[in-house]
């Protein structure tokens, strides 16, 4: 098994593959509390091709995903039998982009819990660029067998 917060390790609590697995390490995890992820940024993202040729952007439906996935890893890791279950949202409320996230940029998502039930969560989500807050969401969700 793969320690945890490297890639093998995400991708053995994620069922996100290429090109849509968002999250390249965690940093920090507590358990039912709060988690720190890392997405690099690089031009090879597929979606620069067309989002904005010349003015390459991420879009912004695309950070909240990658903050959704940090929660998803919060969410997951402990779970028996993860690889029988899903994660999906059920709302997103206060969706804030502060400013656009660019090649080169390495995204640093910080992830709070703020309710967590059985099947439910509701999270507090925050992208940051170099310490500056890039985006932020409060995401809920409901897991799901597959």
């Amino acid at each position: 098994m793969s320690p945890p917060g490297d890639i093998r390790w995400i991708m053995s609590v994620l069922p996100h593959r290429y090109p849509l697995l968002l999250v390249d390490r965690v940093e920090e995890l507590e358990a039912q509390r709060r988690i720190v992820a890392i997405k690099a940024v690089t031009i090879n993202e597929p979606f620069f091709n067309g989002h904005f040729p010349g003015h390459p952007v991420m879009p912004g439906v695309l950070v909240v995903e990658a903050m959704a996935q940090a929660g998803g890893i919060l969410l997951l890791h402990e779970v028996p039998e993860r690889e029988s279950k899903l994660v999906y949202f059920t709302s997103i409320e206060r969706a804030r982009f502060r400013r656009p996230v660019v090649p080169g940029d390495v995204l640093r998502f910080e992830v709070d819990v703020v309710r967590l039930r059985r099947v439910h969560a509701k999270l507090e989500c925050k992208a940051f660029v170099d310490g500056q807050l890039t985006a932020e969401a409060i995401l809920s969700s409901a897991m799901v067998d597959r």
